[in-house]
């Protein structure tokens, strides 16, 4: 199937890589199928990307590279309703909001995107009562040991 995207052109996906939203994504409930792209080749970035809207598009990555302390306790309704049986199914990638320059851009560490690697399930979900932010920054202090 061939479709449109945000950041890529226009691909070709096969139905193997959809990720299947039950609910959606908050304020895209409407949008239940997506598909995780590079951003670019070698790139430690993703784009979740809708296959029915070219312009919902998300770019993420994997938070535990940026934030080392950054843990997300699953529930047992959240892994039973993704159908997840061990570790290795799950996949966490949190939402960026890209900024100028590059390092001010921000992580949503309050609400990560679980995905079921294995069927290809997803979920967004919103951490309550957490110490960490919708507009984390996670980049400055890479930054700064970069410039050491």
């Amino acid at each position: 199937m061939d479709i449109s995207t945000k950041y890529n052109g226009m691909i070709s996906v096969e139905e193997e890589q959809f990720f299947h939203f039950e609910s959606g994504l908050p304020a895209f409930e409407d949008e239940h199928v997506f598909v995780l792209l590079p951003l670019e080749e070698g790139a430690p970035f993703f784009v979740l990307q809708s296959i029915k809207s070219k312009e919902v598009a998300f770019i993420c990555v994997e938070p535990f590279n940026y934030v080392a302390e950054y843990k997300v306790e699953l529930p047992d309704s959240l892994l039973k309703s993704l159908c997840i049986n061990s570790q290795e199914e799950v996949a966490i990638l949190v939402l960026l909001t890209i900024k100028e320059p590059f390092q001010d851009s921000t992580a949503n560490l309050q609400a990560p995107i679980v995905l079921n690697a294995q069927n290809k399930l997803g979920k967004q979900f919103v951490i309550n009562e957490s110490a960490y932010q919708t507009k984390q920054a996670i980049f400055k202090e890479m930054a700064v040991k970069g410039g050491e």
